[in-house]
């Protein structure tokens, strides 16, 4: 019995071990507890506002809306804000984002709209602080040179910001290298959702265990699977502060402000 008791001691002080976050940005993260974030700007495609253009981001502004957005990097070194690692649902054309030049992007449409693919410092430029930006590190490889250039273009940035990535690999570089940026673990139920092969990295990923790697300080969950044993130690136990996503009705955001701290909804406002 001893044994067993000891054994179940260890097992759960490891446990502990690997889900914590990072605690000394506690302070830090205050100022982000009870954001609505605009999930790609407050866009809407049949007003001609597509996701994650300038028109989405300027009307983010003008509502008074935190931006949620995503970067990721082209073949020639350039920051863009794009979601998905192909161009075939927004810009209906074959390609990827990480295989293209900057150039080659700008020949392309978002949503049959006349918005194109910005740089991510157009966008900070028209931003300039006037709302708080969740940023969404997109890298679809091993490759970590994108947060060299995030790093870069954000050192003189003088808003307030968070940056999040469903890659361990985004945050431990942040953690390695840039103490000072608050930085988030973006998970869901990849187990079920994910068909890559590395299903123990998702397994991982699911149940915040890879937290041990890159120490974040928030997490940013799937809403629909917030039902984690880990979030909950986390958020219940640990304090550390989620945002849920992605809201779409009014039943959803009010199940989320009662239980989580941050908010990325769409197609709401």
């Amino acid at each position: 019995m001893y044994v067993l008791v000891l054994a179940a001691v260890i097992i759960a002080a490891v446990y502990m071990f690997m889900i914590m976050p990072r605690l000394t940005m506690r302070k830090r993260m205050k100022l982000f507890m009870g954001q609505e974030w605009a999930h790609r700007g407050l866009h809407c495609v049949e007003e001609g506002i597509p996701e994650n253009s300038m028109a989405a981001f300027k009307l983010a502004v003008k509502e008074g809306y935190g931006i949620e957005l995503d970067v990721h990097l082209t073949k020639d070194g350039q920051l863009v804000v794009f979601h998905d690692d192909t161009l075939r649902r927004v810009c209906g054309k074959e390609g990827q984002i990480e295989e293209m030049s900057y150039e080659e992007l700008q020949k392309c449409y978002l949503s049959g709209t006349s918005e194109k693919i910005p740089l991510f410092s157009t966008v900070l430029s028209y931003i300039e602080g006037r709302v708080p930006l969740l940023i969404e590190v997109k890298l679809p490889s091993q490759n970590t040179e994108i947060c060299v250039h995030l790093a870069e273009e954000l050192r003189g940035y003088r808003g307030p910001y968070l940056v999040q990535s469903f890659n361990c690999l985004v945050l431990r570089w942040l953690k390695k290298h840039r103490k000072d940026i608050l930085r988030g673990q973006l998970s869901s139920n990849l187990v079920r959702s994910d068909d890559s092969p590395h299903y123990l990295l998702r397994f991982c990923v699911k149940y915040l265990v890879s937290n041990c790697i890159c120490r974040p300080d928030f997490i940013s969950y799937k809403l629909k699977d917030s039902q984690n044993i880990s979030l909950w130690i986390l958020h219940s136990l640990l304090l550390t502060p989620v945002a849920v996503w992605t809201i779409r009705t009014a039943a959803a955001m009010e199940q989320a402000k009662r239980q989580y701290d941050m908010y990325i909804f769409e197609g709401m406002k």
